[in-house]
This record gives C-alpha cells, sequence and structure tokens, in this order.
C-alpha cells in the first residue's frame, strides 16, 4: 500500500526500516522523521506522518510480540520514554524562559 504519495514510500518500506531500528534496540523511540531520515527522504507534506504513526506503533507491538518481550520490559520503557518528556519539557521551558528574559 502507498503511504507516501510525495516520496512514493510503501507501508512495507517503512515497516522493514522500523524492524531494522528494532534490531538495532527494540526500546529506541522512534518516529516519522527518523524513519524517513533513514530512507534518505523527508517529509514534504507531511500528510502521511499520522498513517506512519499507525504503522510505527503497529509494527512495534508485533515485534515485540514475537520476541515475547515481558510486561516488566514494557513498564521500564514506559518509565524511561516518562522520563526522556519530563526532561524534554523541562528544558523547552527553561529555554523559553531563558529567550524571555534575553528581551
Amino acid at each position: 500500500m502507498l503511504v507516501c504519495s510525495c516520496n512514493y514510500i510503501t507501508d512495507k518500506e517503512i515497516k522493514d526500516v522500523i524492524n531494522e531500528f528494532l534490531d538495532e534496540d527494540c526500546w529506541q523511540l522512534i518516529v516519522p522523521a527518523k524513519v524517513y531520515h533513514a530512507m534518505a527522504k523527508r517529509g514534504r507534506c507531511c500528510g502521511c506522518f499520522p498513517t506512519v504513526v499507525d504503522l510505527i506503533i503497529s509494527t512495534t507491538e508485533d515485534y515485540h510480540r514475537r520476541r515475547q518481550s515481558t510486561e516488566a520490559e514494557v513498564c521500564d520503557f514506559m518509565s524511561r520514554l516518562k522520563k526522556f518528556h519530563e526532561e524534554r519539557r523541562r528544558a523547552d521551558i527553561e529555554r523559553r524562559h531563558k529567550g524571555h528574559r534575553a528581551a
């Protein structure tokens, strides 16, 4: 199925890239831009990104189902993801605050 008509990328190509990432580190955070970068492409209209996110989720779930990941591993990943999100949010707030003080 054609997912990105701007770059002519199929769902199989996207799933293959996602699986390559998961083989490298099955707990890494995968986002559409990372997938496109691995294919030496870039989002143009980005209308396909919601579908790419769905493919990332379903492919990752299938990967972990085949790998038989334990619930403890999933919970550990979710806590790492939450910590990463909080750190990014704090960094964004600090950056905005510094920019506001400089003005």
